[in-house]
């Protein structure tokens, strides 16, 4: 099974296991530059797990360029550190790479000291609202130097590769760049000068570590920005690139500012090999493929066709790091999936906290949150089977407790399929595969189609519960909200009812919006049917275009804060925006709504709208009306629990409402706690 992807692969002299690398990714477990124990316990995970390759970075090889939040290799008192996670990652099977990194203009002045950032030239950076100092002939030699000083210094702490940052908007990348390059001597204007610096910075690195050890960058193989460079272009980088002496490419999409997606669910799958396929066609040294590579079986054909050498396997590995031994042992259902939510990861990131994942509790916490056997296996009951019981079922009985898992409904999964609904989230779905495997794997007994009541109860006698009861739709404090015919937003997304043409949803929180744009994408054209009459040239393709974006329903969403969305990820928050403009979902926000009736809203608004005047009442006519005004917990169970005097656990929405990430990870440490000393 999957044979392409678990065959090796030379790179250069070094034979690689497999052909699949974990990635530089920022990580933020220090904010010293120093590469602490939490770092050392993360990437031996990951080594753990099987990857081929398993890149340390992004590491800085000069302050300016780095700041406090990325590790730095600009000294030599750091290599003993670095010494420690090359030796572990060597132990578990794994080959070290680094990644050395400049951020140039990208960097952040509060990172560096409030220090002005380097650039090619003096342009104003909108990812970090800042203009960088035009770096002098003088300042081009010194980074470069730092660069191939810090590989050095890699080889010596026993790397068997070194990786240099040339994508994302980045130093090299600006260099590139006409958008950011505005340089008049040998380092800009034309295409030949505007390479100099990235080769050059190649080929001194090549210099100082040999020729015989591994090189390779990571490239963007379209900047996705105004003025950068497309796929027709960076084909011509990667040779250049190949010319100067690297031995691999790393292909992945565009900077950090782009406005196409890069990351999250909305990013097809593999959505940016294509990319890399363009590379492959230009070059003779093997090609990574990244972005988005979920599956062994995404992984497999995107080798057996041709569009690369490699795969890179970054927040997939996050989510799950033996994704690699799952897959070659033929366990594909048993790997935790990553649905690209950037939850846990770009958006901490962005919010400045460190790592982690919704659904992998263990991520980041390696050391600390271990699944050890129990010395005292117990009779565990799981009252509900949405994200918090499966969790807490699963992880219980990894531990070796007897653990019976109850769901009312007739499948496991609780709001998942809820939360599934919206466009570009069915991603979630893979929740439910993923528990369904673990729960048979770890001999989990399932009933489902059955209520636990307290005579249930008493007939099992467990020895402990947890009761993950979930959470029911909030009715707000308006008048008239209570009446028949308004409908919630879990009406709307658990099933496919008819609605009217003219539709209030009342909430522009995150439920709100994806509830929204769910409705605003009744009766647009499928994608498949985009591309059938596409490729018959039925219509004009502006109109087919106008066909993609405009649906069968007229959607107002009414919010009381001045803007929507405001719990959507920091990472995230602009795709959906963009969606509901182009969907054409008028926001009313700084709107209170103070009646409802089945046909009418009323309020007060802060700001002028359509058909009012701001600080005025107004009232208006929709066909359907819908609360999406969040959720309350259901306690009817854990209610009547201590009359029984077993012990027992709340945990997910029945213990206060929350994300996919409380409910999951509330489970898994709920169920550690079994055996936490004075548990009973």
């Amino acid at each position: 099974m999957f044979e392409t992807l678990f065959s090796p692969i030379t790179i250069h002299h070094l034979t690689l296991k497999n052909r699949i690398a974990y990635p530089s990714l920022g990580l933020l477990y220090s904010w010293d530059r120093k590469l602490n124990d939490r770092y050392l316990h993360y990437f031996t995970e990951i080594a753990r797990g099987g990857a081929g390759i398993v890149t340390v970075g992004p590491v800085g090889v000069d302050f300016l360029g780095s700041g406090l939040a990325v590790l730095g290799l600009d000294h030599d008192k750091p290599i003993a550190d670095f010494k420690r996670v090359t030796d572990a990652i060597r132990a578990e099977g794994a080959s070290p790479w680094i990644q050395l990194f400049h951020a140039g203009a990208y960097s952040h002045p509060i990172l560096i000291n409030g220090e002005t950032p380097l650039g090619p030239s003096a342009v104003y950076s909108k990812y970090t609202k800042a203009t960088p100092k035009e770096m002098t002939s003088e300042e081009i030699r010194t980074v470069q130097s730092a660069f191939a000083d810090a590989a050095g210094r890699a080889v010596e702490a026993g790397f068997d590769g070194v990786e240099i940052i040339g994508s994302a908007g980045y130093l090299l990348t600006q260099f590139l760049s006409p958008k950011t390059n505005k340089r008049t001597d040998e380092y800009g204007g034309s295409f030949e000068n505007r390479l100099r610096f990235p080769t050059e910075v190649i080929a001194a690195c090549r210099k100082t570590v040999g020729k015989a050890f591994p090189l390779s960058i990571r490239m963007a193989g379209n900047d996705f920005v105004p003025e950068g460079n497309t796929d027709e272009i960076t084909p011509l980088i990667a040779r250049a690139y190949e010319k100067s002496g690297v031995n691999l490419i790393n292909v992945t999409g565009g900077w950090h500012e782009s406005k196409v997606p890069q990351l999250p669910m909305d990013l097809p799958r593999a959505g940016y090999a294509y990319l890399a396929a363009a590379i492959r066609k230009a070059v003779t040294v093997p090609v990574m493929a990244s972005n988005r590579i979920s599956t062994p079986m995404d992984a497999e054909r995107l080798l057996n066709d041709g569009y690369c050498d490699m795969v890179n396997l970054g927040r997939v590995l996050i989510a799950d790091p033996f994704w690699p031994a799952k897959a070659k042992a033929g366990r594909v259902d048993e790997i935790r999936p990553c649905v690209a939510c950037s939850q846990g990861c770009t958006d901490e990131i962005f919010s400045g906290n460190p790592v982690s994942c919704i659904g992998n509790p263990r991520a980041g916490y390696e050391a600390e949150r271990i699944i050890k056997p129990t010395a005292s296996p117990q009779k565990i009951m799981v009252a509900g089977a949405g994200p918090a019981g499966l969790e807490a079922a699963v992880t219980a009985a990894q531990m070796g407790h007897a653990v019976h898992l109850f769901e009312t409904r007739d499948a496991i999964g609780g709001q998942i399929e809820l939360a599934a609904a919206p466009p570009h989230k069915e991603e979630l779905l893979e929740y439910i595969r993923y528990y369904r495997a673990m729960l048979t794997r770890h001999g989990v007994t399932v009933s489902l189609s059955t209520p636990v009541t307290l005579d249930l109860i008493r007939a099992e006698q467990p020895d402990h519960i947890f009761v993950a009861e979930g959470a029911a739709p909030a009715v707000p404090p308006i008048d008239g909200a209570d009446i028949e015919g308004i409908l919630s937003s879990w009406d709307v997304l658990k099933k496919d009812r008819p609605l009217g043409h003219r539709v209030a949803l009342i909430g522009g929180g995150a439920v709100g919006l994806e509830t929204a744009l769910h409705i605003a994408v009744k009766g647009t054209l499928s994608p498949e049917m985009f591309h059938f009459l596409s490729i018959h040239d039925t219509e004009p393709p502006e109109k087919l275009r106008e066909r993609l974006f405009s649906g069968n329903h007229e959607v107002t969403v009414f919010e009381m804060a001045p803007r929507a969305g405001g719990d959507l990820g920091r990472s995230t928050r602009w795709v959906m925006m963009n969606h509901i403009k182009r969907y054409g979902v008028h926001l009313v926000t700084g709107a209170r709504v103070t009646g409802l009736s089945a046909k009418k809203v009323t309020g007060l608004s802060s700001k002028k709208v359509t058909w009012h005047d701001g600080n005025e009442k107004w009232s208006q006519e929709f066909d359907t009306i819908i609360l999406a005004t969040g959720s309350q917990s259901v306690t009817a169970l854990s209610d009547r629990l201590p009359e029984l005097g077993i012990p027992f656990t709340r945990i997910g929405d029945g213990l206060t409402p929350g994300k996919f990430n409380h409910a999951i990870h509330g489970g898994f440490l709920a169920a550690l706690q079994l055996d936490a000393p004075g548990a009973p």
